[in-house]
């Protein structure tokens, strides 16, 4: 697909609209995040979706989502046009999902942790946060952890 010129972003102007560093925004193609097209002097230069790409990649930074997690929600949109309104909606679905799994294992830590702290066991034995199931029991006696 041909685009004109002025469809295209330079590495730059995707920094100063989204915030990102430069090194940012290059890494992130670099990883296929973002997809880029090189001029004939070699220039990168993005398609205007891209912001919102590292937009939301720069959310998901935030809220502790690996970015290995971002490239499989993001391998789901499509390559050579601008994703619509029904593509961002599909990951958007996907999106929720991953968030509320993440959500419910911290709350299960939560309570984990809450149990822990309120014991006081200090027993590697028989903490179930430590070592569940006495897993490091299996190995034998002794120091198990450094």
């Amino acid at each position: 697909m041909i685009r004109k010129s002025d469809e295209l972003l330079s590495i730059g102007e995707v920094s100063a609209r989204t915030g990102a560093a430069v090194s940012a925004v290059r890494y992130y193609e670099s990883l296929g995040l973002i997809p880029a097209e090189r001029t004939v002097g070699n220039m990168r230069k993005f398609p205007r979706h891209a912001i919102r790409r590292v937009s939301l990649i720069q959310l998901a930074v935030r809220f502790g989502v690996p970015l290995a997690e971002v490239a499989e929600v993001f391998a789901s949109l499509p390559e050579g046009r601008t994703p619509n309104k029904k593509d961002w909606s599909k990951i958007s679905e996907e999106w929720n999902q991953r968030l509320e799994d993440r959500k419910q294992a911290i709350a299960r830590l939560q309570e984990q942790l809450t149990g822990c702290i309120g014991c006081g066991c200090l027993s590697l034995k028989t903490c179930n946060l430590l070592n569940p199931g006495d897993e490091l029991g299996r190995d034998g006696p002794g120091a198990r952890r450094l």
